[in-house]
């Protein structure tokens, strides 16, 4: 084969390859994890010209650490909060163009956080990281604590892809309200899987309660729980094993889960259990069904829904309502997944949910 050859054959490779990731990271979700406009946009450009994915987002990255390291030295905190928070968010993506883990994922891993740690020297509140012991691993995430005394915790944590400190715009909106948060990592993700080995087949509602321990060991608080894609029904499944869980917020996830016919859903369902075998998946997700006969949540239940959500349909989130007496259904008709195109307006209506929950309760 000739070179021209080998090299047409890359790409149209790497074309292929940054298509299926464009349609698992749409702008829509790239801006309410935290990627600028303008970073949105120069991704574009960049992937349109044949560059790899992880190599387009890790070089943003780059670009955004140096501003802010540049900022940070002349004073300008706000500056290099915006853009370390930046190159959080491109280091991010950039991992996400590896389903499965190897060195270049889990360095693409770290460079996040680090970023993160980075942003967190330059926060107005505490940002700190989490490593709590579990079975013979470690738990990781990390702590945000509000301006002033928490009037609650809220442990928020994502499915199959985003995981931890992607939920930043999350926190902020909590914390504006004086909730503290914990960005978990949870059984299967982030560096949880990734540097300590904890997959998918342990316990889960066991995992999330350490969660709920660290919240409850710093704030005599209530304490909610918010659940997005896959993580939806991680958050179902604790609320209904913990009472000491006020409110919980399942969004867009499945009751049921199962194998999607996408390449993505199932390579990255692999890698939370640590296989690919599709029986042991399958197996392991019957395992993880949640029941309204059998699960029942005591404490108030949202559940959120994207009308034109391509991957779970509102049937799949049925049996979540109706495992709660206290239960409400938001629905935005034109939301995707996990109502990415509706970030700032779903982060402010959960909460101030969680916000009214925590001060019913204090009121009783």
């Amino acid at each position: 084969m000739s070179g021209s050859e080998t090299a047409t054959t890359a790409t149209i490779d790497v074309r292929s390859a940054n298509a299926a990731h464009w349609r698992a990271m749409s702008p829509a979700r790239l801006l309410d994890c935290g990627m600028s406009y303008a970073d949105v946009v120069e991704l574009q450009r960049r992937t349109g010209a044949d560059e790899p994915w992880d190599s387009a987002c890790e070089q943003i990255g780059r670009r955004r650490l140096e501003e802010a390291t540049v900022a940070r030295t002349a004073g300008h905190r706000v500056t290099a909060r915006h853009r370390f928070g930046g190159a959080a968010a491109s280091f991010l993506f950039a991992q996400m163009a590896f389903n499965h883990d190897g060195p270049r994922k889990a360095a693409l891993y770290e460079r996040f956080d680090d970023a993160v740690a980075l942003l967190g020297q330059v926060s107005e509140s505490p940002v700190e990281r989490l490593e709590l012991p579990f079975e013979a691993g470690a738990l990781c995430g990390w702590y945000l604590a509000p301006a002033g005394r928490a009037v609650g915790t809220v442990i928020v944590f994502g499915g199959q892809s985003g995981w931890g400190a992607a939920y930043l715009r999350h926190a902020a909106a909590l914390g504006a309200r004086g909730i503290a948060t914990v960005l978990a990592e949870g059984p299967g993700q982030g560096s949880s899987r990734l540097r300590h080995g904890v997959h998918l087949d342990v316990d889960v509602p066991s995992a999330f309660r350490v969660f709920v321990d660290e919240a409850m060991r710093r704030h005599h608080a209530p304490v909610g729980i918010w659940g997005n894609s896959v993580g939806g029904l991680f958050a179902a499944l604790t609320a209904a094993s913990d009472s000491r869980i006020r409110a919980c917020c399942v969004n867009g996830g499945f009751a049921a889960p199962r194998l999607l016919p996408f390449r993505t859903f199932a390579e990255q369902a692999g890698a939370m259990l640590g296989t690919d075998d599709a029986d042991a998946i399958e197996d392991n997700f019957a395992r993880l069904r949640f029941d309204p006969a059998t699960h029942r949540i005591s404490g108030s239940l949202l559940v959120l829904h994207g009308g034109a959500d391509p991957l779970v349909d509102l049937s799949d989130q049925q049996p979540f309502l109706e495992a709660a007496d206290d239960a409400t259904l938001r629905v935005w008709d034109d939301g995707d997944h996990t109502v990415y195109n509706h970030g700032d307006e779903r982060n402010d209506e959960v909460a101030d949910w969680f916000a009214d929950r925590f001060r019913e309760g204090r009121e009783r």
